[in-house]
């Protein structure tokens, strides 16, 4: 059964022979669609059809409510468990000044202590394309300055008229 489509329940199947488990997950072998519904039926619990693609498809007996609920629970709790990674963005241009290097450099260390990656755009503008270098030094200098912290994930590359560089936190 795939998350994206509900399984068929009761009536909706109309299989002529099903392979059927009963509640406590016990195997009664292959029924008849409708004198399986009608064991469901007797026992106050619903006809689940759990694998479709079985020849005879597969269905169980069981509660369907409890068992939607229980799905959703696991689904929540798996997305308790999640660590959602956003990706900060510190800008720099090629002719920044030290102190200003490292006022973004202590931003960018704090959003790597929270679990973050930083994206280290450099953009040239005008005739500062002609000195790619000079950027180079300065993306590598950030660099340098957060090794103790992060992992370079992307290397610095040079993409229209911006280097960028990537960042990961150590411990990730």
């Amino acid at each position: 059964m795939r998350d994206n489509q509900e399984a068929q329940i009761n009536e909706e199947i109309r299989d002529k022979e099903v392979r059927l488990i009963d509640a406590n997950g016990d195997q009664l072998g292959v029924v008849p669609g409708r004198e399986a519904l009608q064991i469901a039926s007797e026992k106050n619990l619903d006809l689940v059809k759990i694998s479709p693609q079985a020849k005879p498809p597969v269905c169980k007996i069981m509660d369907y409510g409890k068992f939607k609920y229980e799905l959703a629970k696991k689904d929540k709790e798996a997305k308790k468990k999640q660590k959602v990674v956003t990706v900060k963005e510190v800008r720099l241009s090629p002719n920044i000044e030290a102190h200003d290097v490292e006022v973004k450099c202590k931003r960018a260390l704090k959003f790597l202590e929270s679990g973050d990656k930083v994206k280290v755009t450099l953009r040239f503008r005008g005739r500062e394309l002609g000195n790619i270098e000079a950027g180079r030094k300065v993306i590598n200098q950030f660099k340098d300055m957060l090794t103790e912290v992060s992992t370079v994930e992307k290397y610095p590359k040079m993409e229209g008229r911006q280097m960028i560089m990537v960042l990961a936190p150590k411990n990730a």
